[in-house]
């Protein structure tokens, strides 16, 4: 099941592109690396973002979580999407912030990123990471739950 949502999150992502684009080549990387860290100020943002992202999923608020995404890839996020993404992250965890950087997408583009991991997870690196890339302006454009064996 988590490899489903893993794989729908990733096919999501890159649709999102291959709509806009009309020859996009798909590359799956197993690792996500950012470069240069994030300012603290910009970490602030983007969390309070993921935040509200996060309640409004737990809530199925189907309207905050569409306020709170990019309009890039509101076309293609539907309920299902909704759905198995709320099924990909656990509610009960709290959350902090593990990496944070930048992340070059397959239009080329660098967008932030930052890494989420489940406070209680000891691991470095940690068994369960959250990657949410985010526009400049704080809207989220895609979210990626990672869950190690």
């Amino acid at each position: 099941m988590k490899k489903i949502i893993l794989a729908l999150a990733v096919l999501a992502f890159q649709l999102s592109f291959s709509q806009q684009k009309g020859t996009v080549k798909i590359v799956e990387s197993k690792k996500i690396e950012l470069t240069s860290e994030l300012s603290k100020d910009k970490i602030d943002l983007y969390n309070q973002s993921f935040l509200k992202f996060v309640a409004a999923l737990k809530a199925s608020d189907k309207n905050a979580v569409s306020s709170l995404i990019s309009d890039k890839v509101k076309d293609i996020v539907n309920d299902n999407i909704i759905q198995k993404l709320s099924g990909g992250i656990s509610f009960e965890r709290k959350t902090e912030v593990y990496k944070s950087g930048y992340q070059k997408l397959l239009d080329n583009a660098t967008y932030p990123a930052i890494q989420y991991r489940y406070a209680d997870d000891a691991l470095d690196p940690p068994r369960d990471i959250i990657t949410v890339i985010f526009e400049e302006d704080g809207k989220i454009l895609g979210v990626k739950p990672e869950y190690s064996k």
